[in-house]
């Protein structure tokens, strides 16, 4: 298999470290993309059409694009269990609520890679960071449960979303105000799969 990949994107990290959660890091081949929606040139867009990482090639089927589709794919290979039946729905939901983290905290970086300055919209800018704080507020308030239980992809993705969040957005101190979310992401932080992956220095 074959994983386009930019080691600072967090939806790449998520996957590389479901392949390092279920032992299939030797399976795949990563190839190296820079790029963003205004600059798309190496972007793998004869496997993707969106033009979007992280994009799988197999060898028996098509391209595998979305982050959360490959690592569902990636689990079930290899039999990880990290979709357990028992509370597959909030695992799902839990992955999806870390991706918007995700989606918004990107959002944010394009913004100002894609513009000129003078047209960096900060009013917008600020309304994607709202969706990141609500989301947080809502992993403390109501998720810490789960997060502290048995290993799956929800906590996966969650550690990459703040993982991103510390490599993107350091600034704005995601962690002020959200001790137990903290705890647990500093407790997580040394699982080799996440060690393995972290995002190069800023």
């Amino acid at each position: 298999m074959q994983l386009f990949d930019n080691p600072a994107s967090p939806y790449c990290r998520k996957v590389k470290a479901v392949l390092h959660e279920t032992g299939q890091m030797a399976d795949v081949e990563l190839i190296p993309v820079v790029g963003h929606p205004t600059a798309t040139e190496s972007l793998p867009l004869a496997h993707n059409p969106l033009g979007k990482i992280p994009t799988l090639l197999r060898a028996d089927g098509p391209a595998l694009y979305d982050s959360r589709v490959i690592c569902r794919y990636l689990d079930a290979r290899a039999g990880g269990g990290l979709y357990p039946e028992a509370r597959l729905w909030e695992t799902l939901t839990l992955e999806a609520t870390a991706d918007g983290i995700m989606d918004a905290a990107v959002l944010m970086i394009y913004e100002r890679r894609s513009r000129p300055e003078e047209k960096v919209d900060p009013v917008w800018l600020e309304a994607q960071w709202d969706k990141v704080t609500r989301a947080l507020g809502v992993l403390e308030e109501r998720w810490m449960s789960h997060l502290h239980g048995p290993f799956d992809i929800g906590q996966l993705a969650v550690a990459c979303a703040l993982g991103y969040l510390d490599f993107r957005h350091g600034a704005r101190d995601w962690r002020s105000g959200r001790t137990a979310l903290a705890a647990w992401y500093g407790a997580l932080q040394g699982r080799p799969s996440l060690v393995e992956t972290e995002p190069p220095e800023n």
